[in-house]
């Protein structure tokens, strides 16, 4: 049995260009699913069973040197926080989430999914004064890994957390829809509104995203001709209210199918919101709309 990384394909992943930097390396999902596409299944085969075995071998030392370069992350403080199951039901659909301390004033957030064909998951850009100090979504896992999510503050000081998942074969997980429904709804949208909470003393509100898209990895196979399914996911989203930008993602394959993102922030809740996103085949979906109570 091959270890996670074994293979041509693996070892090109990890040998990352000096040069190459997170625009770049978003943009090699649909090239690296495509690469990938014909690995033998042994090549996704996992045999590291605890984090410090996985750590020998771990992608982290040079992902971070090409995403972040020589500057400093800084370790083991609450600027960000990251929950995620330590062992994982679905490796297609595994739940993240991220919670940010207000004082620190993040503005960007960079998640990497270490053993994935396509390490960056997504980042987020997140607005000054938005009061956005949690985000959760579903991400697909490859094989036991760390989970790296990287905090950007407003002065610039990064800093890093981590969970270790296992988890395997979530890139090459069948699709749970027909691929004849997935097209027929693919693109709609839908907001959820959560009860307001008080966060230091300010009433914060709580609202889920969800778009229908196959979000195709490039690993996954049709169930009836057995042929691979070509890299088709959302690239870009924005998320406005009233005008006003509250964040948005840049993604790649490693999100989910049909697309969920559930945040917090300030404001009147009544203000209408504005989402738009757009994928791989340049298609455009945007919606604008309140808030349903829920």
């Amino acid at each position: 049995m091959l270890h996670a990384h074994a293979g041509p394909h693996r070892e090109a992943e990890h040998r990352f260009d000096r040069r190459h930097r997170l625009p770049r390396l978003l943009s090699s999902a649909v090239l690296a699913a495509a690469a990938l596409t014909f690995a033998p299944p042994a090549a996704f085969a996992q045999t590291a069973t605890t984090p410090a075995a996985a750590f020998a071998d771990s992608a982290w030392p040079g992902l971070k040197g090409d995403l972040f370069g020589d500057r400093q992350l800084v370790e083991g403080t609450d600027a960000i926080t990251l929950e995620a199951p330590s062992r994982a039901t679905d490796p297609a659909i595994v739940p993240v989430k991220l919670t940010l301390d207000p004082a620190k004033d993040i503005r960007k957030v960079t998640l990497v999914i270490d053993e994935n064909p396509a390490p960056v998951a997504a980042t987020f850009d997140i607005a000054e004064g938005s009061g956005l100090t949690e985000l959760s979504t579903r991400v697909r896992v490859n094989a036991y890994t760390d989970i790296h999510a990287v905090a950007e503050a407003g002065d610039g000081t990064l800093y890093v957390t981590r969970q270790y998942v296992k988890a395997a074969g979530g890139c090459a997980a069948p699709a749970a829809k027909d691929a004849e429904v997935a097209a027929r709804q693919m693109g709609q949208m839908k907001l959820r509104a959560f009860a307001a909470t008080d966060i230091g003393g300010t009433a914060t509100h709580e609202a889920q995203l969800m778009i229908r898209h196959p979000n195709n990895s490039g690993l996954q196979k049709d169930q009836v001709t057995l042929l691979y399914i070509p890299a088709h996911f959302i690239t870009d989203l924005t998320v406005e209210r009233g005008g006003e930008r509250l964040f948005s993602m840049t993604g790649g394959i490693s999100i989910s199918e049909d697309p969920s993102f559930r945040f917090n922030y300030r404001g009147d809740s009544s203000v209408p919101f504005h989402a738009k996103a757009t994928d791989t085949e340049g298609n455009v979906f945007e919606k604008t709309f309140a808030p349903e109570q829920s």
